[in-house]
């Protein structure tokens, strides 16, 4: 299966880092490579909620998520063209602060042919997320 995961180290507690990576709704205002982000359920994400967003270059998928551990990881998936894409998202304890790793891998008959097409992108927007959820959670530790 084709797929990235970067790695940052974030100079905030995990409950901070947590409570941002979890904020899906505020993900627009925060992160570059989201458009939007509509949660289709109430609640606090679970396993099962979903969620509409729209990334630049990028269809328009709907994501529903599939793994959830409170306070340290959470997986959703989409499908769509005989491609699955599955987005890890994992908050660890770390010296200073935490470690934040977002992973993601494309599954499905045609994954190598989506991998091909959108490589590039999806590595800038995985590098992009990483780096806008670490600045938004260090400002916060900072005012905290």
């Amino acid at each position: 299966m084709p797929g990235l995961q970067r790695t940052v180290t974030v100079a905030a507690p995990p409950e901070r880092v947590w409570a941002v990576l979890t904020d899906v709704e505020r993900w627009p205002e925060r992160i570059p490579t989201v458009e939007s982000l509509q949660k289709l359920d109430g609640g606090p994400l679970a396993v099962g909620s979903r969620a509409r967003i729209k990334q630049p270059k990028l269809a328009e998928a709907v994501l529903t998520v599939t793994e959830l551990t409170d306070g340290r990881s959470f997986t959703w998936e989409s499908r769509s063209g005989g491609v699955t894409v599955t987005a890890g998202h994992v908050v660890d304890p770390h010296p200073g602060g935490s470690r934040l790793t977002l992973a993601l891998t494309l599954g499905g008959l045609m994954s190598g042919l989506g991998w091909l097409m959108t490589r590039s992108t999806i590595t800038r927007y995985v590098e992009t997320e990483a780096a806008s959820i670490k600045e938004v959670a260090e400002a916060q530790a900072e005012t905290a």
